[in-house]
């Protein structure tokens, strides 16, 4: 029923959202003299925040058309080169006849099914792209597949992981971000299981909740302090008409995005009032800014029931993983029979999503990878979002995840061994931040 009290809002702000773009047309008509005035300003900026908060968004755009390599501008095509129901493959091919020929290391990045579309990733995309051969899960909004398709559970996800890592070949890297560390390290533990040749050469966990008993964050609580049944009760509801998904049991996007901004609600409404401070004013830089966050924060997807809620209770109620319990179709997930797959864990210091040492629980778990290949790193200064996007991403953590990437393939060509991958990056004074103490404890770190 929420679903539908939502749709009949939605269609009943429109006339007035289009009234109100009509009178923001007419406020800003050079020869209007309002226009000029103060109170001209702050109706048009008023009446534009008001189209802002009001209005649906749709799946944005990749928008990468470049990329840079070795100071060429190199044209960048993005090809869906394996479609399947609930996702599609997508390649991102620079072209070879500006690139030449290469031979980079080959990455899959794990977009997270967890409301927002896996364009969300725009930055980690386009940092890693002029080194690597990228792959990504492009996660299709379940309010747009049709309920011929079936369901879509987390054993599904994990099994169209094995699928995409099988299509794009041995010697793979994959890059899970936030959500679906636990199905990439599940998929990753089957594939080892079994032996498939196939198995990734790498697996990159960022800011996922593996073990959620580690410094929880209000998330982790929330999930921990309603039954499950609570949660099939409140927030699962069904596709309205005349959607492609209609009658299919969804957790709604906008059910979710509504959960985030009341996590820091006083933080959004500041930023919409300077966004209005900032329109009257003029200042576009600020309002470009600012609608560039929004536009890509405010676009959110439907998921589907059973996957919702299957992972709220293996991840966050049962924590099958780190207990050794989660099953995928009924075969118990065993992560110590990962033996060649090497294994970095990224954590931001301020996570408030994925609190510090609930990634780093991957390498208790993983205890058959060799010491030597089983690597931690947090970074100071950032949250969440900081950990896959913005400078430190760009200048801290992908530089480590490179250099990881590359040590890997270097050590598995000519069978040596080497050091820990990313000591020539570190300064020689780093923080390293204790999640268990909650402390900042500075250590002296030696360069190799």
């Amino acid at each position: 029923m929420n679903y539908q009290a939502y749709e009949i809002a939605h269609a009943m702000l429109s006339p007035w959202r289009a009234l109100a773009q009509g009178m923001k047309l007419q406020l800003q008509l050079p020869y209007n003299p309002l226009a000029y005035t103060h109170f001209g300003k702050s109706a048009a900026a008023a009446i534009d925040v008001f189209e802002s908060v009001t209005r649906r968004y749709g799946k944005p755009e990749w928008a990468i058309e470049t990329t840079r390599i070795h100071g060429l501008t190199v044209p960048v095509d993005i090809d869906v080169v394996l479609s399947k129901p609930f996702c599609n493959l997508v390649h991102f091919r620079r072209d070879p006849s500006e690139a030449g020929k290469r031979y980079d290391p080959k990455v899959l990045i794990v977009a997270p099914m967890s409301g927002h579309y896996a364009t969300l990733l725009r930055g980690t995309v386009e940092a890693m792209l002029p080194e690597h051969d990228v792959y990504v899960t492009d996660w299709i909004d379940a309010r747009e597949v049709p309920v011929t398709e079936g369901k879509f559970d987390l054993d599904d996800f994990i099994d169209y992981l094995i699928d995409f890592i099988h299509f794009i070949g041995p010697k793979t890297h994959v890059l899970g971000v936030c959500q679906p560390a636990v199905p990439a390290l599940a998929a990753t533990a089957l594939m080892a299981a079994d032996d498939d040749p196939i198995q990734p050469l790498t697996l990159t966990l960022m800011g996922g909740p593996i073990d959620t008993r580690r410094n929880p964050t209000v998330v982790n609580k929330l999930a921990e302090e309603k039954p499950i049944d609570w949660f099939e009760q409140n927030v699962i509801s069904y596709v309205p008409f005349p959607n492609p998904g209609f009658m299919r049991p969804v957790y709604p996007g906008f059910v979710q995005l509504s959960g985030f901004m009341t996590m820091n609600l006083e933080r959004h409404t500041k930023a919409h009032f300077e966004l209005f401070e900032n329109l009257v004013k003029g200042d576009c830089d600020s309002v470009r800014q600012h609608r560039t966050f929004y536009e890509e924060y405010l676009s959110v997807m439907d998921l589907t029931a059973e996957f919702y809620l299957q992972t709220v209770k293996t991840v966050f109620q049962e924590h099958g993983l780190p207990k050794g319990t989660m099953k995928h179709r009924g075969r118990t997930v065993d992560c110590s029979a990962i033996e060649r797959t090497a294994l970095l864990t990224v954590e931001g210091e301020r996570d408030d999503i994925s609190g510090l040492g609930q990634t780093e629980a991957a390498h208790d778990l993983c205890s058959s990878i060799p010491p030597d290949e089983r690597y931690h790193y947090v970074q100071p200064g950032v949250g969440h979002y900081g950990v896959f996007n913005g400078t430190r991403w760009r200048t801290e953590i992908q530089p480590r995840i490179r250099e990881f990437i590359r040590t890997t393939e270097f050590k598995r060509r000519t069978s040596t061994g080497v050091g820990l991958p990313y000591r020539s990056l570190q300064d020689i004074r780093e923080d390293v931040i204790e999640w268990d103490g909650n402390e900042e404890v500075v250590t002296e770190a030696k360069q190799s």
